[in-house]
């Protein structure tokens, strides 16, 4: 696909949900997480002809452990470009933090050409729901006060806007007024990015662009009034963030993967 017009755009991938466990063959709902994320990343690698910084929105891990997030690390590191992290309602927060120190990847705020970056973190300790804390209320707040001229994308794990499906909604972003309220103080946010839902979700409401990610293993039946696993193929999804403040974006899913979904779990 061909950029809509010829001025200079930043190129972002997000990647989500991945669900790594401490052992190297672990599976959720039947798929090798593993194995999945390495067939998604090899994809990016093969499509993605330029990336200036990868977002990964949540979910890395599903067992919490230290040595799922440094597999996770090692694995997107092989594409050789900034990256940033952030929580979502399985990982385990300390750990994460442990694997990321003495680096960059869990800063909030991170400007690229035209535009800022805002990541926050929505997981809620014990919870599956997601909520912001005061202190990410006052990062956004923040970020978007001191963002100038450039265009703002924010990212979180937790889905901020409905996405139709009820019992997905009732696990999003429990306090998403309060970040609106915040948003709708300025007219710099075009987009807004999550993961949790493990499916493409693209909507245009207050004049911001919604946007979801698959996830790079199972995927959820998008309208499932109760919890159901869908039969695509895991993927992820790029954006192409114009310094006109433009954005275009599209989710890529694997080929011919070979995948066999355990239907009976009811839940994960």
């Amino acid at each position: 696909m061909q950029p809509l017009k010829t001025v200079p755009y930043t190129s972002v991938v997000q990647l989500s949900d991945s669900h790594l466990f401490a052992a190297l063959d672990g599976r959720l709902l039947g798929m090798d997480t593993h194995d999945s994320l390495r067939q998604v990343i090899a994809l990016v690698e093969a499509e993605q002809e330029q990336v200036d910084v990868l977002l990964c929105t949540g979910d890395i891990s599903q067992d919490g452990s230290q040595s799922s997030y440094q597999r996770f690390a090692k694995m997107v590191n092989a594409l050789g470009v900034p990256m940033r992290w952030f929580a979502g309602n399985h990982d385990e927060r300390l750990a994460l933090q442990q694997v990321c120190a003495q680096t960059d990847w869990l800063e909030s705020v991170y400007d690229v050409g035209a535009w800022r970056i805002v990541l926050l973190d929505s997981s809620v300790v014990n919870k599956v729901h997601g909520e912001l804390a005061q202190d990410q209320l006052d990062i956004l707040a923040q970020a978007l006060r001191s963002a100038g001229d450039r265009h703002v994308l924010i990212g979180l794990h937790h889905h901020p806007v409905p996405i139709h499906s009820k019992w997905m909604d009732k696990i999003g972003l429990h306090n998403a007024a309060q970040m609106l309220s915040i948003i709708q103080q300025y007219n710099n946010v075009k987009a807004v990015i999550w993961g949790h839902v493990h499916q493409e979700f693209d909507q245009q409401e207050h004049g911001i662009r919604w946007l979801a990610a698959p996830s790079t293993c199972v995927q959820f039946t998008p309208g499932s009034q109760d919890f159901a696993v869908d039969n695509k193929a895991p993927g992820y999804r790029w954006l192409r963030l114009y310094d006109d403040g433009q954005l275009q974006t599209a989710v890529s899913r694997v080929a011919n993967i070979d995948f066999e979904i355990d239907y009976s779990i009811k839940g994960y």
